[in-house]
């Protein structure tokens, strides 16, 4: 009956000394082995004999469910005097230190929450909801701390990003490896000082080893890498380039529906929308559907022509013909841009870049210009987005995983719980289910090109 006991619930170096029955419950009365008693919980060492704990009552740690009914293992541990870290807890080999689950519990938990709701792991485990945050922190610091090396080391090329987690401009600041594909810092808060703070965990030597770093164009983020990564080579985000280049295509496109709308002629002594049976006059009638025809063309416009729908396509083909040339110049100088960063190297990049921005600076379109004023200023690290064929777009991905996360748990106040559950969900130390064998990651695609939309 031990034997299955042990079996049943994954016990090792572990008596167990009976079991009894309470309401919906089994408790298990249990102890270490002899050599497993007295030890320090942080560095693991024998140590002596202090007194016993909570007065020598017993303690209670939930354990797997024994078919329908909650399981429970029961001992009174004893404090004991260690020379290094003074007066604590002794361990016990069925738990980590601080927890009152047992580890192949709370690796089971941590395996749920990183697939499900924390309600439903709430609910499944028989657990509250935020007791969840505090096993995720636990199994991924022992996840971490059993990788043996840092989980900056061999880091050559990372991504660099902001995400919102909560409303009121509450973001987190997410690091990630190209390499790996995988997201390796987390931190609440944005800015210098916040980035600071993971480029100090780094060592000298791990700084200097960065050879290639992704971002938006903030300027802050570049300021500060360069300054504390001098090996890096920074590197534009393709899709933010051209998401510029649609932001000012759309901004064109209402001035020009403002201004077809205010073109129409309006019928002397007459206000408001015409009587009925009245018909307006023809070119009141062109004005308008050329209005018509630009207000409906925003995904036309910035959308890329091979994924237009065929309702799409025939109003670009009519905007081509009715609107105005500015609206089409702005929309051919959108998709040169693009052509940008389908070049083959980087001198073909940066001969098609000098010719877009010679258009787009005498374009005479004030939306379009202001674009090309920003892309000159980045110019070299744009051309090095298609020389390196990298982009940001697997931190985006891991963005859209962690915007997941924060949906599937219904926001989080803890931050702390929030990261470990992102290092648990998108990092390489995943939890894995007690009792099966390890299965190892995929690994990421190394340099995988992508081309802006």
């Amino acid at each position: 009956m031990k034997s299955l006991l042990l079996l049943a619930l994954g016990l090792a170096r572990t008596v167990v000394l009976g079991a009894r029955i309470e309401a919906e419950r089994i408790v298990v009365s249990v102890r270490p082995y002899k050599r497993e008693q007295r030890r320090c919980p942080v560095c693991g060492r024998a140590c002596d004999f202090y007194d016993m704990a909570n007065r020598g009552a017993p303690r209670l740690w939930r354990a797997m469910d024994l078919a329908r009914s909650a399981c429970y293992l029961e001992y009174a541990p004893c404090r004991v005097r260690c020379p290094e870290h003074g007066v604590r807890t002794e361990a016990v080999p069925w738990a980590r230190h601080g927890a009152r689950f047992t580890r192949d519990f709370e690796d089971w938990v941590a395996w749920l929450a990183v697939r499900c709701t924390a309600s439903a792991v709430s609910e499944l485990a028989r657990v509250e909801w935020h007791s969840v945050g505090g096993v995720c922190r636990r199994v991924y610091a022992e996840l971490e701390a059993a990788r043996g090396a840092s989980r900056f080391d061999g880091v050559r090329r990372i991504g660099i990003d902001e995400t919102s987690y909560k409303k009121g401009h509450k973001y987190v600041t997410v690091v990630v490896d190209h390499d790996r594909g995988c997201l390796i810092w987390a931190h609440e808060g944005t800015g210098k000082d916040v980035l600071n703070l993971f480029l100090d965990e780094l060592t000298r030597e791990q700084r200097r080893a960065i050879e290639v770093v992704t971002a938006d164009g903030a300027r802050w983020i570049r300021q500060l890498v360069k300054r504390r990564c001098p090996n890096a080579r920074w590197v534009m985000d393709p899709f933010h380039v051209v998401q510029w280049m649609n932001d000012a295509l759309d901004a064109v496109r209402c001035e020009e529906w403002n201004a077809a709308r205010a073109a129409r002629p309006r019928p002397e002594g007459k206000r408001g929308r015409p009587a009925k049976g009245e018909l307006p006059p023809e070119e009141v009638r062109a004005l308008e559907e050329e209005a018509a025809s630009i207000k409906g063309s925003r995904y036309a416009l910035v959308k890329n022509p091979e994924d237009l729908t065929d309702g799409q396509r025939a109003r670009l083909e009519a905007l081509k013909k009715r609107a105005g040339s500015r609206l089409v110049r702005a929309w051919e100088l959108k998709e040169d841009l693009r052509a940008v960063f389908r070049a083959a190297d980087g001198s073909e990049a940066a001969e098609l870049l000098d010719d877009w921005m010679h258009r787009a600076a005498y374009c005479k379109i004030a939306k379009v210009v202001a674009v090309e004023k920003k892309v000159r200023r980045r110019r070299d690290d744009i051309i090095a987005a298609v020389e390196l064929g990298i982009s940001n777009g697997r931190v985006e991905a891991i963005n859209n995983k962690i915007k997941v996360a924060v949906r599937m748990g219904y926001g989080f106040r803890n931050t702390d719980n929030l990261v470990a559950l992102l290092m648990l969900r998108c990092g390489d130390c995943q939890p894995q289910l007690p009792g099966r064998p390890v299965k190892a990651r995929k690994k990421g695609v190394k340099g995988a090109k992508s081309v802006a939309a």
